[in-house]
Order: structure tokens, then C-alpha cells, then sequence
């Protein structure tokens, strides 16, 4: 059996840019096969993203994989996202409801031989899906709960529990739960966390605050 030719590969041992004949195994009936040509420039604009600096870097060891809590409940694991980014899948990347499904705990971050950012780069892609107007099937309620967040953030300077239910409530993305979340809603108003009225930081802190979320979008962030 022939030997396979090594791919050959641009940066950090990433993708390749042209197409490659690469020699068949003998079950494949001994056809050639044919690596498409691959887009770098997702990887690069990945890359350029906060957090995506060291997305290049990834060796696939799969221990980000093997750390996550919510793996099971992805599309894709997070070692594949990765795969998929160097080899410019955009569609299959920020279509998979797996930048969703994170829970922030960045246990695959403090595991990752590499030091890459993944919790930071889950974030980059809920911000771009959320930019070319893509929800994955699935994950309406966690876009609109992001969004209805974020707007609050804005407005009051922190978030606002009641107006964020209510938002989500009437854009239709917990509608079909609200008498199921009743009971619990009362309880928290009668704790007091569901204030009817939201709390304003003072002037200055809102001040401060913008000069933050203006800097954060301004590199591609919120």
C-alpha cells in the first residue's frame, strides 16, 4: 500500500490551502481522493477576536471535550468546534447550538495545554451568530435571553430580572412556560428578587460603565 503524502500546512500545522490528491486505502477500492481547498479566513477572523488569539494553537488532545458539563447536550463537542474553525466551516460552526450550550464554568480553560481562551471564544461566536441572525433550533431562548440582557446592562447599568422575563415572555421565548413559572416567580418577588421597579446605578457608575461597553464593542465584544 502506497504511503499517504503529508498534508501540507500553513501557520500552526492548521489547514491546507490547495487541493491535495491523496492516495485511497485499499477498502476505499484504491480511488483517489480529493481534499477540497479550505478557507482560512474564519480561522483568522477567529483569531483576531478577544480570546481567539491562541485558537491556531489547539493540538486536539480533547481535554476541553473531556472537562465540559453540557458536552452531551452539544451539537458538536468543543474539541470539533475547534476542528471545524481551522477548517472554515463558518456555516457548521455557527450554526451548532454548542457556543449555546456552554456553562461558563471554564474548567476546559484551566485544563487546556495551550492556554487557549475556549470560554472566550464560545462567546465570540454567540456574539457573531447573533450578528448574521443565526439561532440554532433549540436556542431561541438563550439568544433572547443574552440580547434582553445586554439591554438591560445598558439601560440600568445592571440587570433587571423582572423586565428580563417579561422580555422573554413577550418575544415569545418562554411564552409557552409562563404559568409553570408562576409559582416560582412569586416566590422570588416575595423574596424580593423580582423587583416591579429596576435599580439604577448611580450617574457616575453609569458613566464609567459606558466608557467599558463602548471600549468592549468596540473590539467586536457584547
Amino acid at each position: 500500500m502506497a504511503r499517504r503524502p503529508r498534508a501540507r500546512t500553513r501557520g500552526v500545522g492548521a489547514v491546507v490551502g490547495e487541493s491535495e490528491t491523496v492516495e485511497a486505502n485499499s477498502n476505499a477500492g484504491g480511488m483517489p481522493m480529493y481534499a477540497p481547498p479550505v478557507d482560512e479566513r474564519f480561522l483568522a477572523e477567529i483569531g483576531s477576536l478577544p480570546g481567539g488569539e491562541r485558537v491556531a494553537q489547539c493540538i486536539q488532545c480533547g481535554s476541553c471535550s473531556g472537562s465540559c458539563p453540557t458536552a452531551h447536550w452539544m451539537d458538536h463537542s468543543p474539541r470539533r468546534i475547534f476542528a471545524l474553525i481551522r477548517c472554515g466551516m463558518r456555516d457548521e460552526v455557527l450554526g451548532s447550538n454548542t457556543p449555546w450550550t456552554c456553562a461558563s464554568c471554564y474548567t476546559c480553560y484551566v485544563r487546556c495545554p495551550k492556554d487557549i481562551k475556549i470560554t472566550d471564544v464560545m462567546y465570540a461566536l454567540k456574539r457573531l451568530a447573533i450578528k448574521e441572525g443565526r439561532t440554532p433550533r433549540g436556542v431561541r431562548a438563550a439568544r433572547v435571553m443574552a440580547e434582553s440582557f445586554i439591554a438591560n446592562v445598558h439601560r440600568f447599568g445592571r440587570n433587571w430580572e423582572t423586565g428580563l422575563m417579561r422580555s422573554m415572555y413577550l418575544r415569545g421565548a418562554r411564552f409557552g412556560k409562563l404559568f409553570r413559572d408562576l409559582p416560582l416567580g412569586m416566590k422570588l418577588f416575595r423574596l424580593g428578587r423580582m423587583p416591579l421597579r429596576p435599580t439604577r446605578i448611580s450617574p457616575e457608575g453609569r458613566a464609567q460603565l459606558e466608557k467599558i461597553l463602548n471600549a468592549v464593542e468596540e473590539t467586536g465584544g457584547l
